[in-house]
């Protein structure tokens, strides 16, 4: 059995420093800094642009390393400075902690301590957000921020919005796109992306209505993460979850991932057969453009194989369109007058489909709806037939 090191001896074994980006938290900023150099004189300053007292404040500690930035540029901009310097200094971790009093220094060894067992990972504290004196806005924006990183990740955090965090500064991204509250999600989304570990660990929190003074302005940063927000899940669905399918199967052979991953998949049978009808309803439906990113949401959100529903979509394969284009338009006839009668041979043209817009609308809808339902029904039974005389052999 190994011996258990203290926390406090386990902090000069990890080359790290803390990141203290402020602006305008006069009230909290000294007793913050004092209270990180009970555990390390590693630490980089970053004043963007206060106009406060904090330059005065600041001189007392010229024996740490300073930022000054001439005017407010945002926190991302105060984060992604601090971390250039933190490389040129050659640290191998950062913590980032805020200067507005709500975090505790002293969870600065639990940082180490996980680092420790499973390093190079990126680290957020997890802060109890029912707690006494949590404002509603940052429970309600901690959970919808969650919720969008799993779906740009696929990994499940409590906690995505907290400034205590532990970065690995050689392997996070060395370019970014944003400058304001909005950087902290850009960072975490694009390391995962890279195959970073991203996790959660539990730290203390205080929010003191008295002292603490929040920069977030409502409107236009929540624009802003909203705006990132949608850049960030376009790029998710058009090229992330892509490039990992074909990763994932070239790492282990074609013919062993088509096997185990989709025909064997550990999916039910019902859940095979509702992506094979998800699959054709987006295929057939006239949501032209746009079915690849609406197959992949749908399939992450109701948890579906995506490689069933994507190979069940091709329906739509070219020599297929003028078929499922007549059969859209005749069903539409039933159900809503057409300009013009239609027949599918060479005098079909588009200026006709168009003419018959509602008639094709509403006839493709229909007729996908009905065609998913017959295929997952004959999947589902084709599946458990097959699945049960597997199981007799």
């Amino acid at each position: 059995m190994k011996p258990v090191i203290p926390q406090q001896e386990l902090l000069p074994t990890i080359n790290f420093c803390v990141i203290v980006p402020t602006y305008n938290n006069h009230k909290t900023l000294k007793k913050v800094l004092d209270s990180i150099l009970d555990f390390t004189s590693n630490v980089i300053i970053v004043n963007d642009g206060s106009t406060d007292e904090t330059s005065e404040i600041l001189k007392q500690y010229a024996q740490l390393t300073q930022i000054h930035h001439a005017k407010n540029s945002g926190k991302g901009m105060a984060l992604r400075n601090g971390f250039k310097k933190a490389i040129q200094m050659n640290f191998e971790y950062a913590i980032t902690i805020d200067s507005d009093g709500q975090h505790f220094a002293s969870d600065i060894p639990g940082f180490i301590t996980e680092i420790q067992t499973q390093p190079n990972s990126l680290l957020i504290g997890s802060r109890n957000m029912t707690q006494e004196n949590v404002p509603k806005k940052s429970s309600f924006g901690n959970k919808f921020s969650n919720f969008w990183f799993w779906f740009e990740t696929g990994i499940r955090l409590d906690d995505t919005q907290s400034g205590f965090r532990l970065y690995p500064l050689q392997l996070i991204p060395k370019k970014y796109y944003t400058n304001k509250f909005e950087f902290e999600i850009e960072v975490i989304v694009r390391s995962a992306w890279k195959g970073i570990v991203v996790k959660n660990i539990p730290i203390q929190i205080l929010y003191d209505p008295v002292e603490r003074v929040s920069h977030f302005r409502p409107f236009k940063d929540f624009t802003r993460i909203s705006i990132l927000n949608t850049v960030l899940v376009i790029n998710t669905l058009l090229y992330i979850k892509p490039r990992d399918f074909f990763r994932k199967a070239k790492k282990k052979g074609f013919k062993k991932f088509f096997l185990e991953d989709i025909l064997e998949s550990s999916d039910s049978d019902f859940k095979k057969a509702a992506a094979i009808a998800l699959g054709i309803f987006i295929g057939m439906s006239p949501f032209w453009g746009f079915q690849t990113i609406l197959l992949l949401s749908f399939a992450t959100l109701f948890r579906l194989n995506k490689v069933i529903a994507y190979l069940s979509s091709n329906v739509s394969f070219p020599p297929f369109i003028p078929f499922i284009i007549y059969g859209s338009l005749k069903m539409g006839s039933y159900f809503v007058s057409g300009e013009t009668s239609l027949v599918l041979d060479s005098s079909l043209t588009l200026d006709d489909i168009q003419k018959n817009a509602t008639q094709y609308i509403v006839g493709s809808l229909i007729l996908a709806s009905v065609s998913a339902l017959i295929a997952g029904l004959l999947s589902y039974l084709l599946l458990t037939f097959f699945s049960s005389r597997k199981n007799k052999k």
